[in-house]
């Protein structure tokens, strides 16, 4: 990974234009090709950004980042205050806790507790930001991305999104809808969710598991 802290401006240019004035800010470019541009205000989410296929061309006082596309991102130097690279090495990804990797396991067998219709396509598809816990068809043979969690919360619904956002630029998947299954969805989570056009599941891991509860009913 190399970072970059530089006084910049950025232009994009592609099927829209978007222009950053003249600031201090964090040029990020990753093993995987990537280049994104950080303010210190944002989190985590860049400015702007070039997902991977794409070529860095650096020249003096200018990078040209050009993706498969042709869409152009170009990043003027006015003064670079730190270059530094380091070597990160292969990243052993997120482990999820026993029962979020068993929910995952049991929704891949059952795939229509997500939907009806619903079939497996696999587990763990990769992305070029790491893998999504199922991808499935729907009854239309609709592509569904489906992130498993216990516990439901915001983060795991920035997380989706990502990856629809990446799943959707490929023409083979493409249109790509989303589920977001867990045990529990917090309210927050769960507007964030609909906002975005994503489907919200409550799944029941006792149900999933063949384990019948005790609580007595009246039907």
């Amino acid at each position: 990974m190399r970072l970059v802290i530089a006084k910049c401006s950025v232009d994009y240019v592609g099927r829209l234009s978007a222009h950053l004035p003249l600031a201090t800010r964090l040029l990020m470019v990753k093993a995987d090709g990537s280049v994104s541009i950080h303010a210190d205000d944002r989190a985590y989410k860049p400015l702007n950004w070039m997902s991977p296929p794409c070529r860095l061309e650096e020249a003096p006082g200018v990078w040209r980042v050009v993706n498969k596309a042709g869409e152009e991102l170009r990043i003027t130097l006015e003064e670079v205050f730190q270059d530094t690279s380091y070597e990160l090495g292969v990243d052993p990804g997120l482990r999820k806790d026993g029962v979020e990797a068993h929910l995952q396991e049991l929704l891949a067998a059952n795939p229509t507790a997500l939907g009806e219709g619903y079939t497996l396509v696999r587990r763990e598809y990769m992305t070029a930001i790491g893998p999504v816990d199922l991808l499935c068809r729907d009854a239309d043979l609709g592509a569904v991305a489906v992130e498993v969690k216990r516990r439901g919360e915001i983060d795991g619904v920035e997380q989706l999104t990502r990856y629809l956002e990446l799943m959707n630029r490929d023409p083979l998947l493409a249109p790509v809808t989303g589920v977001f299954a867990a045990q529990e969805i917090k309210p927050q989570a769960r507007v964030l969710a609909t906002d975005r056009g994503i489907r919200c599941v409550v799944v029941d891991y006792d149900k999933l598991r063949g384990i019948e509860r005790d609580e007595l009913t009246l039907f």
